[in-house]
């Protein structure tokens, strides 16, 4: 199981992949991405890439599918940014503690270095949002916040 701060790190990515996508950071995004997950594995880098590609291609297709200003392929860029967090928190949770360490701070890095404009958090508010129970939402720049509600034993 990972800790707190790696499955943020995991969404980050998530976040960094559906942002980068279609910039001019994301070549070098993609490349050094697919290897990281690909994990020294020719294989493997080279599947990481083309999973890549399909999403940069469906998020390309989704926003030139939307109905509106603010309908910008919305729904694909958070159910494909989920899919790369769940893929990064597997390849994560199969490493050796050393190794995941070694892994999350080349990620840390790839997010700082390659696209730090492309995964910056969008400024603005909570839109289309249904909030049924106790809610904390958090704007900022790399912040990292976890809540937890009702009571602690």
């Amino acid at each position: 199981m990972l800790d707190e701060a790696t499955v943020a790190l995991a969404a980050s990515v998530g976040s960094g992949v559906v942002r980068a996508a279609g910039t001019d950071a994301w070549p070098a995004f993609r490349d050094r991405l697919a290897r990281l997950l690909g994990r020294g594995n020719r294989q493997q880098e080279a599947a990481q890439a083309a999973r890549l590609d399909r999403t940069a291609a469906e998020l390309t297709a989704a926003a030139q599918d939307g109905h509106g200003p603010q309908d910008r392929g919305g729904g694909q860029r958070i159910g494909l940014g989920a899919a790369w967090r769940t893929r990064t928190e597997d390849v994560l949770e199969q490493l050796e503690p050393d190794e995941r360490a070694a892994v999350a701070a080349a990620l840390r890095a790839l997010l700082a270095e390659v696209a730090p404009e492309a995964v910056r958090p969008v400024s603005g508010g909570v839109v289309g949002s249904v909030f049924l129970g106790p809610a904390a939402v958090q704007s900022g720049d790399g912040n990292v916040q976890v809540n937890r509600f009702g009571s602690r034993p």
